[in-house]
């Protein structure tokens, strides 16, 4: 299985934030969502970077409460590890767990095409060792 599969499943929906807005908003909205990171894109929906709940955690607990009022772009991670849709899914596990990430952004031609997070992962993951364990059911019982 490979990424394009994942979003072929999922749907392509990203949620988003400019660096320009402030760390309280992108909060509430992670909230709203229900989600741990937004990806940072520009107008042109390049990948400027990533917020996650871990980034705000981890300012607050140094700077305290006022990181709130702070711009994205101060605590946003700018080196962003993407993947792209033709990556297999053994790959973008060895990705996640090497750089302890829980959400990849897809890129398709330098802009935002999708987001993968290790829920997506270990959901395609189970779903493709139980197909393995009734194909094997059915060829077992079927050869006797």
């Amino acid at each position: 299985m490979s990424v394009a599969r994942i979003l072929e499943e999922k749907g392509p929906d990203v949620f988003t934030v400019s660096e320009n807005g402030n760390i309280h908003d992108a909060v509430r909205a992670l909230g709203e969502h229900r989600v741990g990171a937004m990806v940072v894109v520009d107008d042109d929906h390049r990948i400027k970077g990533i917020l996650s709940e871990r980034d705000i955690v981890g300012a607050i607990a140094k700077r305290g409460a006022s990181v709130l009022s702070e711009p994205v772009s101060a605590l946003m991670t700018r080196n962003v590890v993407t993947c792209t849709e033709d990556m297999p899914i053994n790959r973008l596990m060895e990705l996640m767990t090497k750089g302890r990430f829980r959400h990849l952004p897809v890129e398709r031609d330098g802009k935002l095409a999708g987001i993968i997070s290790i829920g997506d992962v270990v959901k395609r993951r189970i779903a493709e060792v139980e197909q393995e364990a009734a194909e094997i059911r059915h060829y077992i019982t079927s050869s006797a």
